[in-house]
């Protein structure tokens, strides 16, 4: 994959490990982000990052509140794609995805790096997961933002 970030300005998060929960639904777009962002946590000196595909974006939640629950993991990104339809299953499936993931987060403390694309339009998707509108990069730079913000705040409880 050709890099589209600078590859030397990521800072290092080095013995961090991250959670990937991926939606199946659109996933040749949706693996574009999560590849970047394999990329760009490994060159963070991630020492793991491992990738939980799940049916549709209505499991993500589900499953990252047992990879929360779990302990392992400081941050976890999750990628899905939704595209509006005819029916108002759109509005329903990201309302709940967005409410649940926001329990998540804030009740076993583990950021959770969002980005689910709802789209009106699968080209809408297509044109942001490459090159440089990627949102993996985005993904991927927040998490390493979020964990080191998270270490200086353990650094600063310590003091």
């Amino acid at each position: 994959m050709k890099k589209t970030y600078d590859a030397s300005n990521v800072q290092s998060i080095a013995g961090a490990k991250i959670a990937i929960v991926q939606a199946a639904w659109h996933k040749e777009h949706s693996d574009r982000m999560v590849e970047v962002s394999k990329e760009m946590l490994e060159a963070a000196q991630c020492t793991s990052v491992d990738v939980f595909l799940v049916p549709g974006v209505y499991e993500i939640p589900l499953v990252s509140k047992k990879l929360a629950r779990s302990g392992k993991y400081q941050a976890i990104i999750v990628y899905g794609i939704v595209v509006k339809g005819d029916t108002d299953h759109y509005e329903v499936l990201l309302q709940t995805v967005i409410r649940e993931l926001g329990k998540v987060m804030y009740d076993f403390e583990v950021p959770i790096i969002m980005e689910i694309l709802p789209v009106h339009q699968l080209e809408h998707a297509i044109a942001r997961t490459q090159g440089e509108g990627n949102k993996g990069i985005e993904a991927a730079q927040a998490t390493i933002d979020i964990i080191l913000l998270d270490r200086k705040l353990q650094i600063e409880q310590l003091a």
